[in-house]
């Protein structure tokens, strides 16, 4: 029996033939998961309020503090390489929502596995935000141990990252422990073979992963419409395990939702994938214009669903925090943007001949040509003062 899209023309049925009553089988609510809405106002989710019940005005404002000083790091990412201190930066203005609300729900013995984009993530995890910026700079592969907080290195091959979360879950099975494995990808990724391989193997051998789909409705140009003929998350529905979608932009929903999921794989009932509905505010890359394939309107209409505006609301109408708290933490946000771009500064330069070295292990006729090549093309710079 195939499954048609809504939009294929009808099946003839042969005369005398009976129409089968079949129950329509049994799905996740289709509706946006939010405890948040974009005006700041606490809305009731029976499935999902449990998860977030026990919350204190202390952590709201750990929350919020997590996404205000993530967002400050990343301008001054963008600044950096605006400036030429960096070969390039990938934002996540918009998304800081969808990353610190699922990378609050993560134990410290769960283990993830990020894109490109993951700032939030990396700062939930403890990773030093400046060990970052090293890749970027081209100083080094990577500059955390991955091991250190559970947080794998940047993965730049579009959607590898879930066959590799998918592997370690397995072995997590394996090993009996009841941990869980995370792995981040956008809805352009979702495009990839790599996904669906990673879906197959995740609930054959029900690994405790969750998938954690950040659809920030651009996958660099190509619109989400591009990608998909139904909502992302319902494609878990083919592979056997449950899909939710949530809105990303409300930190509660996805602290939530993602508790939720992981508390699965810990139970060992299998993979989820959890769409995370926001918007990618700003460009794909520092080397990306995205006024060249889409309206200011719609940027506009996402700006009033700003998921730290939304959070700062509810902390200044239903809790006791005061203004106070607000400035200390715009004072904490600048001297963060101030260490970065001093930690950055002090860098070194990248070694332009790096990209030749470890490529075979034992040399390479055609490297030795490429890397003189190279060479002779940087001598043929004149520096400064020198004359023709």
């Amino acid at each position: 029996m195939t499954v048609e899209s809504t939009a294929a023309r009808k099946p003839r049925r042969s005369a005398g033939t009976k129409r089968a009553s079949a129950k329509k089988p049994p799905s996740r609510d289709t509706e946006l998961v939010q405890l948040l809405t974009p005006e700041g106002k606490r809305v009731k989710h029976a499935e999902y309020d449990p998860y977030v019940a026990d919350i204190t005005p202390e952590e709201l404002r750990g929350l919020y503090r997590d996404m205000v000083l993530t967002r400050r790091f990343d301008a001054e990412a963008t600044s950096l390489q605006r400036q030429g201190e960096l070969g390039l930066w990938a934002s996540l203005l918009g998304q800081e929502a969808a990353q610190i609300g699922s990378g609050r729900a993560l134990r410290d013995d769960d283990y993830v596995f990020p894109t490109y984009r993951e700032h939030g993530v990396a700062w939930c995890r403890g990773v030093d935000p400046t060990n970052l910026l090293g890749m970027f700079r081209g100083v080094n592969n990577g500059g955390w141990d991955p091991n250190g907080n559970n947080f794998h290195l940047y993965t730049i091959v579009i959607g590898s990252q879930t066959l590799h979360a998918t592997g370690y879950a397995m072995g997590v099975a394996k090993d009996g422990a009841d941990s869980a494995v995370i792995a981040y990808f956008g809805d352009g990724a979702s495009s990839q073979g790599d996904v669906a391989e990673s879906f197959t193997f995740s609930a054959v051998y029900n690994a405790p992963v969750v998938f954690f789909c950040q659809n920030n409705q651009w996958a660099i140009s190509e619109p989400t419409e591009k990608q998909t003929r139904v909502p992302l998350y319902q494609r878990a529905q083919g592979y056997g395990f449950p899909g939710v979608r949530v809105d990303g932009n409300d930190v509660l929903a996805c602290l939530a939702v993602t508790k939720w999921a992981l508390e699965r794989a810990r139970r060992g009932e299998g993979p989820t994938l959890v769409e995370a509905y926001t918007y990618r505010m700003g460009a794909h890359t520092t080397s990306d214009d995205p006024s060249r394939y889409r309206h200011d309107d719609e940027r506009i209409s996402w700006e009033a669903k700003d998921p730290i505006q939304r959070l700062r609301s509810y902390l200044a109408s239903e809790t006791d925090t005061n203004e106070g708290y607000f400035g200390e933490l715009e004072a904490e946000s600048e001297a963060l943007g101030r260490r970065v771009r001093e930690v950055v500064r002090a860098m070194p330069d990248p070694d332009h001949f790096a990209i030749f070295e470890n490529v075979y292990a034992d040399g390479h006729a055609l490297v030795d040509e490429e890397r003189a090549q190279f060479a002779a093309y940087q001598a043929s710079f004149v520096s400064e003062g020198e004359g023709e």
